[in-house]
């Protein structure tokens, strides 16, 4: 079996080991034979992850909140209480207003996700961390889309979001939205267990695209991935599809229901660049768990 998972919290400013939900089952999954036929032909497939979450709606989902509060020692007291009638409706949990504000510098991009954050000024084929570079091109991740060429060599960050973290993601700048569309593909985990045993686990999910055009970082390529038991990947952000919609920054933009998923964000060469830490971290191959809100780029 692989190591623990190990990431570095900018809180505390200390390397931490991850608590991961269902360990055992994903580590058999993805680091056995027969585990591994199984996820690969049964349990990747978007029926079985969306039966999956479709039970994390029934008031008998409610019963295991304590216990998984507990057991992952969350701050509930930083949440909105509105009496979950449903596992999912804890699992997709607000925060309570003012528990975290969006960097007010201008050229500061915060964070669009409370999650563990890897970051580059640019992809290169040669990076084999987490997974190996071609698979982290703007082209492998954004479906051979006409605009992918507009992202080649810019920089990109992936916030991975575990089942124990806040669920929402948010607009990490004001702007409008120009065009959105959906790249079909299986349900993987996102899990770097599962990411060290199927390189190319981010450019096959299900993804969702949305090209921002922001007011102070360019156009970002914004992605959402699908991973394994994630019932349903919802929108929020309010209008007509197609309308160019504004958003201000730190507005909400849609949330993953029950699983562990991802965020994406791709921008164009010389627009912004990554914060020093997130790209030290991330050469030395550790994850930086970063607060929703807090800046993560700054514009160039």
């Amino acid at each position: 079996m692989s190591k623990p998972i190990v990431y570095f919290n900018r809180q505390t400013k200390t390397k931490e080991v991850e608590q991961v939900y269902g360990d055992r089952w994903l580590r058999w999954g993805y680091e056995t034979l027969l585990g591994g036929w199984f996820t690969q032909h049964l349990l990747s497939r978007a029926a079985l992850s969306r039966a999956y979450g479709s039970l994390q709606n029934s008031p008998r989902s409610a019963r295991k909140i304590s216990s998984f509060v507990k057991k992952f020692s969350i701050r509930m007291e930083d949440f909105e209480d509105t009496g979950f009638r449903s596992f999912n409706e804890f699992f997709i949990r607000k925060f309570k207003p003012g528990i975290r504000t969006f960097a007010s510098d201008s050229r500061q991009m915060g964070a669009p996700a409370e999650a563990r954050y890897l970051a580059w000024e640019k992809i290169t084929l040669e990076q084999t961390f987490p997974v190996k570079g071609k698979f982290l091109t703007a082209r492998a991740l954004l479906g051979d889309h006409p605009s992918a060429s507009q992202f080649e060599g810019g920089p990109l960050y992936i916030a991975r979001l575990c089942p124990v973290d806040y669920h929402r993601f948010h607009f990490p700048d004001s702007g409008k939205v120009s065009e959105s569309f959906r790249i079909h593909g299986k349900y993987h985990s996102v899990n770097p267990v599962a990411l060290r045993a199927q390189g190319d686990i981010l450019s096959t999910n299900e993804r969702q695209v949305t090209f921002l055009e922001t007011e102070n970082f360019g156009r970002l390529a914004y992605i959402e991935v699908g991973a394994l038991c994630v019932g349903k990947i919802v929108q929020t952000y309010e209008g007509v599809k197609g309308d160019a919609l504004a958003f201000q920054r730190g507005d909400e933009k849609g949330y993953f229901l029950f699983g562990g998923s991802t965020v994406i964000v791709l921008g164009e060469p010389g627009k912004w660049k990554p914060d020093s830490d997130l790209l030290k971290h991330t050469h030395e191959g550790l994850e930086t768990w970063i607060q929703l809100g807090q800046c993560l780029a700054e514009a160039c």
